[in-house]
């Protein structure tokens, strides 16, 4: 812990942020895909995440999870 005492306080600032959106990552990739399962995927990685295979997993499942609506074009209907 003592060599963080010479850091100045931004630059701690910045480490914990940027550990934080490193950390939750997972979950932000889940809510920007509009994963069905995004809660279960914010469960596992927020008490499993700290662990490296839980945030693997958590990362996986949101890459892969099924959307809850998908984005499109529809043409409209002509007589």
């Amino acid at each position: 812990m003592a060599f963080l005492l010479g850091l100045p306080v931004l630059v701690l600032v910045l480490i914990a942020i940027a550990a934080f959106v490193i950390h939750f990552l997972p979950v932000f990739v889940a809510w920007r895909r509009h994963v069905a399962s995004f809660w279960w995927i914010f469960l596992l990685n927020f008490f499993f995440g700290w662990t490296l295979i839980g945030w693997v997993i958590a990362l996986v499942w949101a890459l892969q999870g099924r959307q809850k609506f998908g984005y499109g074009y529809v043409q409209p209907y002509n007589r």
